[in-house]
């Protein structure tokens, strides 16, 4: 028993050393001291970026370590060292609870580790350069646990920029220059060269991302010095990501994934990903990837940088194929990417060392046809239905054929054809698509679906007119019937977002203008029938002609708005 406790005394100290971050006998060489233990030899998971791909004396530089959101990191140690050096330059700063600053080489603030073993995804701080210096490479330890480290992980090269000429250089020309050091490096993304030296995709088609804000565009340009190596750039207005990826074929799913997104921080961070297309991205290593340069400005996020990684759809693999490319944007929480807003995909495949301009693929005609037969239901059948029920019931009141009110026939006509429209479009997409895609629009169309099957049946089912309880009937099957409308007009908005890939969004537009005239004629509509009831007999004849010259103005209007909605489902 004494034995023991003697151990755990002696053992304890070096435990609580490892797990407190307090590695100052790492700072030399950077691994942990684990002992009998080597590191890991394949690459690391986890990668170290930087803001900027250089810097000039007195900058404050933004550095990341990341870890894929499946392995952890517990524990790390990182510096800055001039490139072939052994010893850490500048001097660190803190924002979050999670690092701490250690003094290496009688260097205060040169390094920095963890403070407790919990585990970890990503670390941020911000690094300051010396006055003298030159180029430099950011250098970290990772520990996934006692048996599982890796040391020694870097970041791409940061040159030095000579505060007076703006050239790369080892040290900078005086001391002045370093007192009015130049403006950052800026991503200046542009469609200038598309078709000539690099390949280019956006949304709206040829648009710049220079010239305008809401321009969705990514390109590749091979470089000239390497087989390998091709420069990527993408960009557009986003509250959270941007990114695009390679594809066999036009749906999501086996893609190799460019992710430029947001951390929560402020910051905005580069990701390699592959995507299974039914769940969030499976992380990946950065890989060989340099010269990162990440922003954003204005609600634009805009990544840039150099890769000579392979790509893999783990069906092919390799640089010289062909690929469809995905664009893709949404929002994200605190660095994790949420489902995406919108989406557009290549025409064909394109093969990314051939300079050329992409032509974004039109949406397949089953999905037009889904969009078609539900504008058509609920935007024009199915109103017209509710309002025969409405105000032409008292006009034709005395009016029966077949035993039937003639009101009543019309409008059962007219609502069967509805639904039968709604069930025929809410079979489409999923007969193609195959599977269950994210989104407002497909839940609120399931909501539509699941209203419009319920409502012929609960009409089936009801007691007769004369039944006390009737108006339980008459109240539920008019609730019931507005909430379908109001549902699928949302529904319609959210599908159309989806399609409308015009500059001004003009659809967008007609169907706010079409849901504003049918609100104008329901309550143009209800005022007259207000006033048919209190009116004389004498005049009831002129408002009947009121009240049909409004219906077929109505229906004119109605029928004008939904062709314009067609074509340009049409021209998606």
């Amino acid at each position: 028993m004494d034995r023991a406790v003697l151990l755990l005394a002696c053992v304890a100290p070096v435990v609580w050393c490892y797990s407190s971050g307090q590695v100052m006998d790492s700072c030399g060489d950077l691994r942990p001291h684990h002992s009998g233990l080597s590191p890991q030899a394949e690459a690391a998971p986890f990668t170290v970026t930087t803001d900027h791909s250089s810097y000039w004396p007195g900058q404050r530089l933004k550095v990341q370590l990341q870890a894929p959101a499946s392995i952890p990191f517990t524990g790390f140690l990182l510096q800055a060292r001039e490139l072939g050096g052994q010893s850490p330059v500048g001097s660190f700063s803190l924002s979050a609870g999670a690092a701490q600053l250690l003094t290496c080489s009688q260097r205060p603030n040169s390094s920095v580790s963890h403070r407790s073993e919990s585990a970890k995804t990503s670390i941020h701080v911000t690094w300051r350069s010396e006055a003298d210096a030159g180029p430099i490479q950011f250098h970290a330890s990772f520990v996934q646990n006692y048996k599982t480290f890796w040391v020694d992980v870097k970041s791409p090269v940061l040159t030095f920029v000579n505060g007076s000429t703006g050239a790369s250089t080892g040290r900078p020309a005086t001391p002045a220059a370093a007192a009015h050091p130049p403006a950052p490096p800026a991503n200046n993304i542009s469609s200038a060269d598309c078709g000539v030296t690099k390949v280019c995709f956006s949304q709206p088609s040829d648009c710049d991302p220079a010239v305008s804000t809401d321009c969705y565009f990514m390109s590749a340009m091979m470089l000239s010095h390497s087989d390998a190596a091709v420069r990527y750039e993408m960009t557009g207005p986003s509250d959270g990501y941007v990114s695009f990826g390679f594809s066999d074929d036009q749906m999501m799913g086996n893609d190799d994934i460019y992710i430029c997104g947001t951390d929560g921080g402020g910051l905005v961070q580069l990701q390699h990903a592959f995507s299974t297309g039914r769940t969030a991205p499976q992380a990946l290593p950065l890989g060989n990837v340099s010269d990162v340069r990440a922003s954003v400005q204005d609600g634009v996020i805009s990544c840039s940088f150099t890769s000579m990684n392979t790509l893999s759809t783990q069906r092919t693999t390799g640089l010289d194929k062909s690929y469809h490319l995905l664009f893709a944007h949404g929002p994200s929480s605190s660095g994790r990417i949420q489902f995406h807003r919108a989406t557009f995909i290549s025409a064909e495949k394109v093969d990314i060392s051939r300079p050329g301009l992409v032509r974004e693929a039109r949406w397949p005609h089953i999905i037009k046809a889904h969009g078609a037969l539900m504008l058509t239901a609920w935007m024009t059948a199915g109103s017209l239905g509710m309002m025969v029920a409405r105000y032409v019931k008292g006009v034709t009141k005395g009016q029966n054929l077949c035993g039937k009110d003639v009101w009543f026939l019309v409008h059962v006509a007219v609502m069967s054809v509805t639904v039968a429209a709604t069930v025929i479009a809410f079979v489409l997409p999923f007969s193609y698509v195959k599977a269950w895609s994210g989104g407002a629009h497909p839940v609120l169309g399931c909501l539509v679906m699941i209203l419009s099957f319920l409502q012929p049946i609960l009409a089936l089912l009801r007691c007769g007119p004369q039944h006390p309880l009737r108006f339980l009937f008459n109240w539920s099957h008019a609730l019931n019937g507005l909430a379908i409308k109001a549902l699928s007009v949302a529904a319609i908005f959210t599908g159309l977002k989806l399609i409308d890939s015009s500059p001004d969004r003009w659809l967008m537009k007609v169907m706010g203008g079409f849901v504003g005239w049918e609100v104008l004629f329901f309550i143009l509509l209800d005022v007259h029938l207000k006033w048919n009831i209190n009116i004389a007999d004498t005049l009831e004849s002129k408002m009947i002609v009121v009240g049909v010259l409004l219906m077929a103005l109505f229906f004119l209007g109605n029928v004008t708005f939904l062709v314009a909605l067609l074509v340009g489902i049409g021209m998606s």
